[in-house]
């Protein structure tokens, strides 16, 4: 029997909880007031918007398969994360030094946007293969979810501490106070003290004598070869390409459209936020009662909700605004819940000397397809209308839910055995590659949680 240390009373892992915790709420600042920025300060276009979301995860395509081959040639990974979340901190705080000077411009949002963005693939294809140095194997669900109630706490907390940034200092300046949280999390990953374990890709570091693209190539393999893991890229895919229209659209509709003012807008993502509180706590015990591909296949069910009630919205604020508060609520529960599974099942189904490598393939395709999701949102925006376009959202996450309910998901062994031991510690931006509304950092966590 396996003596188990709570995740709580081990240090490090406090301190990588730590780090997310203080980052994410940042990033939730920037989530509501880089699209306030655009919208209102500079008249920004549907089209623009969806450019602005698109270069969020456009380094995905660019650099991510050969990060992920990288990655899984170091003896060590923290550094490079300490180093993303320093690069990642001076590129935000460009945006209020840029408001002051006078030269704050759409160009530069989506300038920031990319450098924000090439930091958080980086960091997720390190962050992921990290995980089985600081969690033991037996504890990793039980990891992802309270990573995922970060992500959930950040969601409620952040709106509403943005929302008074904004009021009190403009929406650029408030912007400094998710510069100050990457530093921040950059000091609680320098203080990790968990040994990091050798690469297992079969290659020492630095080694000439295995090029970088076989290494891609083997990762590639790896997932194309296990159906599971080829279930999980459709699924994320199908769902990242309609986040990413819809959070092109979202602050437009619901300002131009719907008439919300910020502090409603705020209120819906703290809602999502507070549902995916009530995900990361009750999935681990769903998990172990169902098994996490039960999780996914009941969680993918209600992935059109929240897409669909904003796109049916019309009416009285008395009335349109609870419903769309449930819709966000029952909406974060739901898409946690799969997230949590779905980083577990990935690290189940991944070889031991290839996690980097298959995580990068996995990122690449779900989180890259963002940047065609968001411009297609954006431009479908301008063509058709803000509503239409969301339907049409709303329908491709429809099917999401065919693809995962016609997947050996639903056969699959559901606690598979480890083909290898996990290394356990002295104590996915998870971010889980998967189903993410997010644009910032949250990087690279097993998550699929679909923040804004």
């Amino acid at each position: 029997m396996v003596e188990t240390i709570p995740l709580r009373r081990q240090p490090d892992y406090r301190l990588l909880w730590s780090a997310r915790a203080v980052s994410e709420t940042g990033t939730h600042v920037t989530r509501l007031a880089v699209p306030l920025t655009a919208a209102t300060l500079l008249g920004a276009t549907p089209t623009e918007m969806g450019l602005l979301t698109g270069a969020a995860t456009l380094p995905y395509l660019l650099f991510g398969l050969h990060a992920g081959a990288y990655v899984d040639r170091l003896a060590r990974r923290r550094p490079i994360m300490i180093g993303c979340e320093l690069v990642a901190a001076a590129a935000v705080a460009a945006v209020p030094l840029a408001w002051f000077a006078g030269l704050l411009s759409t160009p530069l949002l989506i300038a920031v946007a990319l450098v924000t963005g090439t930091c958080a693939v980086v960091y997720q294809t390190a962050w992921f293969p990290h995980i089985p140095s600081v969690v033991p194997e037996h504890q990793r669900t039980a990891a992802i979810a309270g990573f995922q109630a970060v992500y959930s706490t950040a969601s409620v907390t952040g709106p509403g501490l943005a929302g008074i940034l904004v009021q009190l200092l403009t929406a650029p300046v408030a912007l400094v106070a998710d510069a100050a949280s990457f530093l921040v999390s950059a000091l609680c990953l320098r203080s990790i003290r968990s040994p990091e374990p050798a690469s297992r890709s079969g290659t020492a570091a630095g080694s000439p004598r295995r090029s970088l693209l076989r290494d891609i190539r083997d990762g590639v393999r790896a997932v194309t070869g296990n159906r599971v893991l080829w279930t999980l890229i459709g699924a994320g895919v199908l769902v990242n390409f309609a986040s990413a229209g819809h959070m092109a659209l979202y602050v437009l509709f619901a300002v131009h459209t719907l008439g919300l003012p910020a502090w409603v807008i705020g209120l819906l993502t703290a809602a999502y936020g507070a549902g995916g509180l009530v995900g990361a706590a009750v999935t681990p015990r769903l998990a172990r009662r169902f098994s996490e591909n039960r999780v996914i296949l009941a969680g993918v069910l209600f992935f059109p909700l929240e897409t669909a009630a904003l796109a049916a919205a019309h009416g009285s604020p008395v009335v349109l605004v609870p419903l769309l508060v449930a819709a966000y609520l029952v909406s974060g529960i739901a898409v946690v819940a799969f997230s949590v599974c779905y980083g577990t099942v990935q690290l189940r189904e991944s070889p031991p000397e290839a996690v980097g490598r298959v995580n990068a393939v996995m990122t690449v395709s779900t989180m890259g397809v963002m940047t065609l999701g968001g411009v297609t949102g954006g431009v479908l925006g301008d063509l058709i209308g803000l509503r239409p376009a969301l339907w049409a959202c709303a329908a491709v996450l429809v099917l999401a839910i065919a693809l995962v309910w016609l997947s050996p998901l639903r056969h699959a062994p559901s606690h598979a055995p480890s083909a290898e031991p996990a290394p356990a510690p002295p104590a996915k931006r998870p971010a889980e590659p998967g189903p993410s509304r997010s644009t910032g950092h949250q990087a690279g966590e097993p998550s699929s949680t679909r923040h804004r």
